[in-house]
């Protein structure tokens, strides 16, 4: 009997173990489940990217023929001869005609906008990737880093469900209470364009798609019918099942687009310890003297004349690179490092000229934001722009027919 009861009391600290394992693994479940996690970092780094992406569209529009068009230097064989060999996406070697580069260059811009004011998000964010994929696959000699930080989460950005706030399709569902991806009439009028597109395309043998992405567009176009044939039917059931699925694969999306920014940071501290010049703390020197990178010469001379600050920011910089994916164990170390990377970014921008680098930096840097400060920023936002209406109402006179109307966003 002794025996017994000893062996009962070393069992006991492991007793109920796993009925308590079984609960938090159930909770686990259900909050990525039941929920898209992190909507305000998604729709932060949706408005960040395609923000970049459109403001890089509209300022190389004077020389969009020489970068992209018919005047490339790197011609239309060559780009074929190499996007045969990587297999990369590009629907601008579907044809070398000006109209086709016209309407897909301007088609990009337009899809970019509509993504950066949140309408039909689902489908925008999947035309925003066939503009960015095949711009960036089409001239490759071109672009400063942000344009492959772009390429890759523009791939991510059509997994998440980037559209729950801020954006027009939020305030849209709030008007008309109508549930998330509903089949509203404009979402059914973009599915038939754009599935009579694709098949046209295909069955006229004007597009050249390898058979992966052939899957991967008609998978995209058949998920769309899918939530339209659960709201014609109006049955709960194929609506949750459909929620569940799609929680989970934005979940997964975003996961991937923080750990894609931590390997970034991580890869580039560690490539940077191995070099010689950023160990002995006179990495800054170079680019602050190369003519391509000083954009202000005066302040890059500035700079460069204080050998202790270019020390001090080249070794900050390699400890703040290397240090953040391990900051994230700790909430307030995140913050600060996150602080100090952002305005890391936002000098690189001024100081070497490199503005779209920076933003697809700092867009992407934004998934790690908190939840408080990206609301309290919004709420910023939305006072600032119902104060400036209502200056406006005001200077429109107490006679005007929109006197009383109050806008939100």
């Amino acid at each position: 009997m002794s025996v017994e009861k000893d062996i009962a009391r070393t069992s006991s600290p492991f007793k109920g173990l796993g009925t308590k394992l079984d609960a938090a693994i159930a909770r686990g479940l259900n909050r990525i489940t039941s929920a898209a996690l992190a909507p305000y970092q998604a729709a932060v780094v949706r408005i960040g990217l395609s923000l970049t992406f459109a403001l890089y569209l509209l300022r190389e529009w004077p020389y969009r023929l020489d970068l992209y068009g018919t005047t490339n230097p790197w011609g239309f064989d060559l780009a074929q001869r190499l996007t045969a060999s990587n297999h990369a996406f590009t629907i601008l070697l579907w044809s070398n005609h000006r109209l086709w580069f016209e309407l897909v260059y301007h088609g990009s811009i337009a899809a970019t906008l509509l993504l950066l004011l949140g309408w039909h998000t689902r489908t925008m964010s999947i035309l925003f990737m066939v503009g960015v994929l095949s711009l960036m696959n089409r001239s490759i000699l071109l672009g400063d880093g942000g344009d492959t930080l772009i390429h890759l989460m523009a791939s991510y950005l059509v997994l998440t469900r980037c559209g729950q706030v801020w954006s027009l399709d939020a305030r849209r569902r709030e008007r008309t209470a109508t549930p998330p991806d509903g089949c509203d009439r404009v979402s059914v009028v973009l599915w038939i364009l754009a599935g009579a597109g694709l098949t046209l395309a295909q069955v006229t043998g004007f597009a050249e798609l390898p058979w992966g992405w052939v899957l991967i567009l008609w998978g995209l176009w058949l998920s769309q019918a899918l939530w339209f044939w659960a709201g014609r039917r109006r049955s709960p059931d194929a609506r949750a099942l459909l929620d569940v699925v799609a929680n989970l694969v934005h979940n997964a999306a975003m996961l991937v687009i923080a750990a894609q920014v931590c390997l970034l940071y991580a890869t580039a501290g560690w490539y940077k310890i191995q070099g010689a010049r950023w160990q002995d703390g006179s990495a800054l020197h170079f680019p602050l003297n190369l003519h391509y990178f000083s954009p202000w010469t005066a302040l890059s001379e500035m700079l460069d004349s204080r050998s202790i600050m270019v020390t001090a920011i080249t070794y900050g910089t390699v400890i703040a690179q290397v240090a953040f994916p391990f900051a994230l164990l700790n909430r307030r170390a995140k913050n600060v490092l996150l602080a100090i990377l952002i305005t890391e970014h936002a000098t690189i921008a001024v100081v070497c000229g490199l503005p779209f680098f920076s933003l697809a930096m700092i867009a992407s840097d934004m998934v790690f934001l908190p939840t408080n400060a990206l609301r309290w920023g919004g709420a910023r936002v939305a006072a600032a722009w119902d104060r400036s209406t209502a200056r406006l109402r005001r200077s429109k006179g107490p006679g005007s027919r929109d006197e009383n109307r109050r806008v939100t966003i």
